[in-house]
């Protein structure tokens, strides 16, 4: 089982939500924590809670995501976990009632969900090859983060799923390439949790949307998926997968 006291950790998309929770779960078992959110003020804000330092980071922008690395590793050391939950959704039928879906729309999910999560990989993975090996040789632990919408993407969510569905695509040969250098890549795939999305809607939207979930029937919490990044942290064996984490959920065409 991998040690994580005292371990470097990045969390994207940390001011809010599931990043937000991982950031705080990682620091309560003694990882120095950097919070890294577009929105500098949550970013800061959340680090001030936990302990750790907040960075303003733009994911899909390689300079951006150079410079919270650096800083990062200026205040923690070496980044040996990398969790990446920045992500954004826009709604669109693909031939929708005022024409075809703005491809400028399409582009921008898949800029960020997709490749912000290939920017921060590649630069963590660089940065954790450079690193001296710990226990049996390990480096270090991505974590990224998908949908059920990868499998079961709805009507109207063409671009949010196929950004979920690239970043499933993307764990299997990340883990093959990084495995000789003791790095381990993982993805979760979430299903229906407490998010400021899901939250912004009215109460019984929210309880309409839990009921449909087989067990438990309700949404899911975020304290639930960073207990899973911690899990898949310390658990050596797991790497190159993707895990749902959805009470079984498998979501409708609509």
């Amino acid at each position: 089982m991998m040690d994580i006291n005292g371990l470097a950790a990045l969390v994207t998309g940390g001011g809010s939500g599931l990043g937000a929770a991982t950031a705080a779960h990682l620091a309560a078992l003694g990882c120095r924590v950097a919070v890294a959110d577009i929105n500098r003020s949550a970013a800061e804000a959340q680090a001030t809670k936990i302990g750790g330092i907040g960075l303003e980071c733009d994911v899909a922008d390689a300079a951006s995501g150079e410079a919270a690395f650096a800083a990062a590793r200026a205040a923690n050391g070496p980044v040996r976990i990398l969790v990446n939950c920045a992500g954004i959704g826009v709604a669109g039928r693909i031939a929708g009632r005022d024409g075809p879906l703005r491809l400028d729309a399409f582009e921008r999910v898949i800029r960020v969900n997709l490749i912000g999560t290939f920017n921060m990989l590649r630069l963590a993975a660089a940065e954790m090859t450079a690193a001296e090996p710990l226990d049996e040789d390990e480096r270090g632990v991505i974590v990224n983060t998908a949908s059920i919408a990868a499998y079961d993407g709805q009507i109207g969510q063409p671009a949010y799923a196929a950004s979920k569905g690239g970043v499933v695509s993307l764990t299997l040969p990340a883990a093959r390439e990084l495995a000789r250098a003791g790095i381990r890549v993982m993805t979760i795939a979430p299903g229906l949790f407490h998010t400021p999305m899901v939250d912004g809607l009215p109460p019984d939207i929210q309880a309409s949307l839990g009921a449909g979930i087989p067990f438990p029937p309700r949404l899911g919490h975020p304290s639930e998926y960073a207990a899973l990044v911690e899990h898949i942290v310390r658990n050596r064996f797991l790497n190159g997968e993707v895990i749902r984490l959805d009470g079984a959920l498998r979501m409708p065409p609509r």
